[in-house]
Parts: C-alpha cells; structure tokens; sequence
C-alpha cells in the first residue's frame, strides 16, 4: 500500500451517529481489507502466485506458507468483489488471476503444492474454490480455458483424499461442490461422508466441538458455524433442506452465546488455538447478518464484529507495513501453534466477510447498538462448554469460569492447555504461553505442588455441574490429578496439551460460584494418592501483563495477593485454609506484555483429604468495582456433601451442595 493510500485510509473520519459505539462504517471496513490486502504485493512473486511474509515458517515448510498467504489473501479480495458488484480499482481480479495461472501450472517454478501431496494445500484449495464461487461472474468466467482446466485439474487431486474428522471436512466439500458446479470431477460419497462428520460434530445449544474431544473455542464459529450456511447457498439442491434449517437454528442458539463473549473493548475472549486470526472470531456475527439465520438485531451484529476490528487497529494489528503477523495485538512468534506460518493470520479474512454484503444491506445501514456487557451485567451458564459467563457493565470485562473445556477428553491425563484447562478466561488476559503447551499451569488453576514445586494437571477431568442457581453461577469439576514431565514430548502442536512420563496425584474437586467480578472458588482433596511431607496445594488467580513488572502486595490475615495492572487488578483471597499469599513474575510468555504477575496462595501444609479450601478470586478493568470486600463462606460437611453458605458483597446469598466424592 503506497502512503497515499494509507493516508487516505486514515482520514476517514469517524461516523457518531451511524456507529455511536465504534465510529467504523462500511468505508472504514473496505479501506482496512484494501490496506492489507495491497500490503502484501511487495512480498510477492513476478507472477503472484508466491506470497512469501517474513516471520518463521510453519512446520509444512515455505512453500505451503506462501500458498497459504496467497489462498487466504485470495477470499479477502473475493469478499471485497463480490460485496462491490465487480467494481475493482485495485485490479484485484487481475492480480488473482494471474497468480492462479501460474501456481496451478506444473511446469512453473512458483507451481503449487497439491493438495494429494501435501496436508495443508487442502486447508488452501478451500479458500481458493470459495473465492471463484464468490467471483465466478468477475474471475472464473473471464479465465481463459488453460487457466481453467489446470484450476480443474489441481483442486481436483482432493477428490477422494482422506481428511481428519473435524472442520477439514469442509475443505473437501467446499471445494468439490465447485468443482461440481463447473463441469469438474466430484464425489458424492465425500461430501456425504464429510456432512455426517460435521453432524457428529455437533453437541447442543448451537455449539459443535472441533473434534471428540472437548474443543470448544473459536473453530466453532469460524468454521463450523461459517462453512456450512456459506456452502447451502452454493449447493443449491445438493444441500438436504433439513440441514440447512438445523443449521440456520444452530447458528442462531450460537450467536445468542457469541455476542455475550465479547468485551465492551471488543475483545474477542482469548482462549483457545489459532488465536492469531483475530478478528476472525466476528465471521459467525456476519453469517448470521447474510443469512437472517440470528435473533441478534443487525445494529448489535456490526457493533460486535466492527468493535473487534477496531480493538485490533487501535492496538497496532495490522502493523505499520499493513501486515498481519503471528501474534495478537502485536508479532509475537511464540504464539504459533506448529501449523502457523507467516500467512496463517490471513484466516482473518472469515472476519471481514459482511463486505461481501452490499452497502444498502441493514447490517451496515442500521445504528449500532449496545453489546450485552455494555447494556447490564452478565451471568449465564454455557453448560456445553461447562462455562460460567459473567461480565461487569462497569468495566466492559467479560471473564469466563471453566469447568468443561480442556481439548481433550475425560481421562485423558496429559499435561494442561494454558489456552483450553485454565479455571479462567477473559476479554481482558491470556494465560502465559511460553513453550505452547508445554510446562505447568501457572494461573487460574488448583494444583498440588509437590516437594519440587513441580504444579499438577487436571487435563482430563470430569464436569459435575454447571447452572444457574438463584442468581448465581455454580459449576463443579473432579479430576485426577497429576504430574507429567514433558521434555520428550517433541510432536507437533495443534493446542491440546503434551504427553510424557506421568506420575500421579490426588483426587481434587473442584467448584466456582460466581456473581459479577468475583468467583468464590473451592478446593477439596478427595484423596491420598501423591501426597508427602513436602506437598501444598496452591490457587492462583487472573495474569496480569505489562511492559513494566505490575506492582503487587501480599500479606494479612486472611491472606491476600493483589496485582494491580494498568488496565485490569487481579486479587486473591484466602477464606479457608490457605496461610501463605505470594506473586509468580514471569518473563516473555505473554502476548500482552514482557512482564507477566499472577497472585497465588498456598497451603502451609499438606492438604488433608476432605477438607475444604476456599478463596475469592477476582479479575476487575479500568472502573470496575475494586472489590475489596470479599464474599462471607461457611462450609458445612455432610453426608451428600459439603454444604456452601455464601455472603455476596451486595448482601445477596446464596446455598450450594458441593457433592461428595463418588464411591
């Protein structure tokens, strides 16, 4: 993008009255797709078929990578075409086309990776098919026929490939559905079979998990939600009608749950893999907008997904040069999962997908309105996911307590996801991620910590409960758990946790009852099993992140460790059996900031089974409520359980069963 163009990019001026929350209109979106997709013509090759980005490559090697930037760049300009009729100042067709001719020639050196020889050109060939179905009338039709019959001949090598049992169906369907609708070679046995995978896929109350195991994160709509209703409108007749009416009802239950997780900020929730799409996380807001399949009014869809957008520009994504890299509001490589390469960010195009929408449709010419968390605070319960959502109108932080999610399934004891089996996540931290997923769970967790100060794992436990219960968010999770050494463990990263030598510990419940901005979080040891003279069991609470060590305190009686961050505190208070309060720092293992602080108490002792710890853990933004005041619990045992007695702040109370443990 030359200085011109960015300039003018940047004199757009706010619109008040159409956006009062975000300022961005339409202008504002087709001038950002524009700034990113001109900003990579520097990188390319004479011929556009290679996008090489500078940044480390993904584990597929170069080659991939630079299809990949040019496959996923591709359905940006495909979005901005089609949402403009064909008008192309850009020469956006031109330029597509020209790297379409040369990469799908065998005979070129800037020649393509198939998709039968290499596992991500699959990922790719889809975003290539659904850009020519979004241009057909502007690029596939005015293709000569060489170009045509070599685009055949190359997404036609997915036609009877395996593909793993999660949103990689869609690839193959995409894409031989096209292929399908120009004369081209198809199966209809893979795209049946690919359809009964997205079906077993699905759980309930709109969400799908990516896989068997317990996925739940943002693949969810960026994929499993999107493709689908994108591929009934170019199915046509191929598509069951009772699909398509299942999945207009599914993304209509989602979204009801999306618009909730998204911070007054616009911060999409950061959990789960693939972070570094970004506001990708908004392409389900904007199918819900281009198919009627939402409850949502339109003006709060484009607040939504334009307030995403914004958070990401004012925060310096994209980049000076216009680039997306790996990272979050900034390039941060140790974000990358072992697929990601330097075009991987480029998904983010899913999220500009409403400028497929022409300017008079009333997603972009209704006033926006308020997302939940800016019209009253929040409480709900997602028992799919097995997460407590709750959000504070006063600071805008939407924070979710998980007791369902952890990428894996029950039993499973490798080692935790800092980004699936954390106890928290919000629209305002991101748990540490040096090493991936490698090391042991250092915030928002219950870990027995053994003589070592090696941290346990509950990857692989079981959810108890998760509801609503007069007013507050109750949810309640066992797991065995354990300790694993990783260092061996040298396999790719595709989010899940890591595997190695096991040693195990204790049976620990877990429970969180929730209201506003604070959990009361309980703890019981429900078995011998690992522990010694020299074991204690820990809480720790919210990372806070700066370019600059947060300043913290501890100490008092009850215990009590705080890390006040520029634009969020997180506080930790004993309530029952904890008698030590202290700060883990860490360095470089956050996107957010170099300098990372989470508040943790410990046991002076080894925890004695059947006994009941208790804390007050509390994450509150710039404005919110200090909480300084903690909640007033009484525990009484019995027979079923543990009886929970709750004084909220606010005077409010409130009575739970923390059940006993099984057998």
């Amino acid at each position: 993008m030359n200085a011109d163009d960015q300039a003018a990019e940047e004199q757009i001026a706010d619109d008040r009255r159409l956006s009062p929350y975000t300022g961005y209109t339409r202008a504002h979106w087709a001038a950002a797709a524009d700034r990113m997709l001109l900003a990579l013509r520097p990188y390319a090759s004479p011929d556009h078929a290679r996008i090489d980005l500078p940044g480390r490559s993904s584990a597929y090697g170069p080659d991939s990578d630079s299809l990949e930037a040019f496959a996923r760049s591709f359905l940006l300009a495909a979005v901005r075409l089609r949402g403009e009729a064909g008008a192309d100042p850009h020469g956006l067709a031109d330029w597509y086309a020209a790297g379409l001719r040369a990469g799908t020639d065998p005979t070129s050196p800037t020649a393509w990776p198939r998709p039968d020889r290499l596992d991500q050109a699959k990922v790719e060939a889809c975003s290539i098919a659904l850009g020519l179905h979004l241009t057909r009338p502007w690029l596939w039709d005015r293709l000569d026929e060489a170009t045509r019959q070599r685009t055949v001949d190359w997404l036609a090598t997915v036609v009877g490939q395996p593909y793993p049992p999660i949103n990689w169906v869609w690839f193959q369907i995409v894409v031989e559905t096209f292929l399908r609708s120009v004369g081209g070679p198809w199966s209809t046995e893979d795209i049946e079979s690919g359809l009964r995978v997205h079906e077993s896929l699905y759980r309930a109350d709109g969400w799908y998990s990516d896989g068997p195991e317990r996925a739940y994160d943002h693949y969810v709509g960026w994929a499993l939600h999107v493709y689908p209703l994108l591929w009934a409108d170019q199915a046509g007749d191929l598509c069951p009608d009772g699909l398509r009416q299942a999945w207009r009802q599914r993304l209509t239950a989602f979204l009801d749950d999306a618009v909730r997780l998204i911070g007054a900020d616009g911060s999409p929730l950061m959990q789960g893999r693939s972070l570094a799409y970004r506001f990708a996380a908004a392409a389900p807001l904007w199918v819900g907008a281009m198919t009627g399949a939402t409850d949502v009014a339109p003006g709060v869809l484009r607040r939504a997904a334009s307030g995403m957008l914004r958070h990401f520009h004012d925060h310096g994504a994209p980049d000076r040069r216009g680039l997306l890299p790996i990272g979050w509001h900034h390039e941060w490589p140790a974000m990358a999962q072992s697929y990601s390469g330097p075009g991987s960010p480029y998904w983010a195009a899913k999220g500009m997908l409403g400028l497929a929408l022409p300017a008079d449709h009333p997603v972009w010419t209704a006033t926006e309105q308020p997302l939940p968390v800016e019209r009253a605070d929040l409480l709900a319960a997602l028992s799919t996911p097995g997460w407590l959502v709750t959000g504070t109108r006063r600071d805008g932080v939407v924070r979710v307590v998980n007791h369902g999610t952890d990428h894996s399934v029950p039993g499973d004891e490798r080692a935790d996801s800092p980004l699936y089996a954390r106890l928290g996540y919000s629209t305002a931290t991101m748990p540490p991620l040096t090493g991936a997923t490698v090391g042991d769970p250092s915030d928002n967790s219950v870990t027995v910590v053994d003589a070592t100060g090696r941290r346990s794992h509950r990857n692989g436990f079981v959810t108890v409960d998760c509801r609503l219960v007069d007013g507050v968010g109750w949810a309640v999770s066992r797991a065995d758990t354990h300790w694993v050494d990783t260092d061996d463990d040298a396999g790719p990263d595709h989010g899940s946790g890591r595997r190695g030598r096991l040693r195990r510990g204790p049976v620990v419940t877990v429970a969180s009852a929730v209201r506003g901005p604070t959990e009361v979080r309980l703890a019981r040891v429900d078995s011998a099993d690992g522990l010694d003279g020299g074991t204690v069991l820990e809480f720790s609470g919210w990372p806070v992140a700066g370019d600059v060590p947060p300043p913290a305190r501890t100490g008092g009686d009850p215990p009590v460790s705080v890390v006040a961050g520029a634009a969020v505190t997180s506080r930790l208070v004993g309530l029952a059996g904890f008698e030590h309060a202290l700060v883990r720092r860490e360095r470089a293992s956050s996107p957010l900031g170099d300098q990372v602080a989470v508040p943790v108490l410990r046991t002076a002792s080894v925890p004695a089974p059947g006994r009941v710890f208790v804390a007050a853990v509390t994450l509150t933004g710039t404005g919110g409520d200090p909480a300084d005041a903690a909640p007033v619990v009484t525990v009484t045992a019995g027979g079923a359980g543990d009886t929970v007695d709750i004084r909220w702040p606010d005077g409010h109370t409130s009575t739970m069963l923390l059940p006993a443990a099984p057998g």
